[in-house]
């Protein structure tokens, strides 16, 4: 309890000092004030209570944890030993192999596999992106799609396979969108500005609620 203590102090004399500067109004002074009553009396402080002050200000400190906060650098990814690397190689290689032959499953659970020994290569959840994709697991693809574009946002094999998945699921505005991000990292490729063009089209063709009768 001398901690939540602590903080309510602070918290008060952040108010208290807030409650004299010339910014607010008669009013909104006169509500600081009854806000800073309001708490010493459901945590029974009193202004004498200057043994719960920090030696930094409410402010100080939230300006120091934000700072903090903006300077730590991301967690550093599990290290992945190279028999591990290696191993998850040859998975995606036999996914490959299942995706050729339509057992997609098969597939699945390879580049699953590939996944947990080394969580941190896009290509593994892009492949089995594909692989949801064929199977009809659309939402799957898509969030494998998301993970390997965190990982490589340069991934335009990603951002394609995400628009086919979002295309999939009638989504067509956020589909072209995932095409044209594709295209913009790879602008020569033909099936992107293909898809993109059905995108569109389909687009164009959902009637607006004026000319289905739905007008007003």
């Amino acid at each position: 309890m001398s901690s939540v203590k602590r903080l309510v102090y602070a918290i008060i004399q952040f108010l208290r000092e807030q409650s004299q500067r010339d910014v607010y109004t008669a009013d909104e002074q006169e509500s600081l004030e009854v806000a800073v009553q309001c708490l010493e009396t459901v945590f029974k402080l009193s202004p004498g209570d200057v043994h719960l002050s920090t030696p930094n200000s409410l402010e100080e400190l939230f300006s120091q944890a934000h700072f903090k906060n903006d300077e730590l650098t991301p967690a550093e990814s599990p290290s992945v030993s190279p028999a591990d690397i290696e191993k998850a190689e040859q998975l995606k290689d036999e996914g490959n192999n299942y995706m050729k032959e339509q057992n997609y499953e098969a597939a699945v659970e390879c580049y699953s596999q590939a996944v947990e020994l080394d969580p941190n290569n896009a290509v593994y959840y892009c492949n089995r992106a594909a692989a949801h994709s064929q199977l009809g697991h659309h939402e799957d693809a898509i969030t494998d799609c998301e993970k390997a574009i965190s990982i490589d946002e340069k991934y335009s094999k990603a951002y394609g396979r995400m628009g086919r998945a979002l295309a999939a699921l009638n989504k067509y505005k956020e589909a072209i969108s995932s095409y044209q991000k594709a295209l913009d990292l790879d602008p020569e490729n033909e099936s992107y500005k293909s898809y993109l063009k059905i995108a569109e089209q389909k687009v164009r063709q959902v009637p607006s609620p004026t000319s289905a009768g739905w007008g007003f």
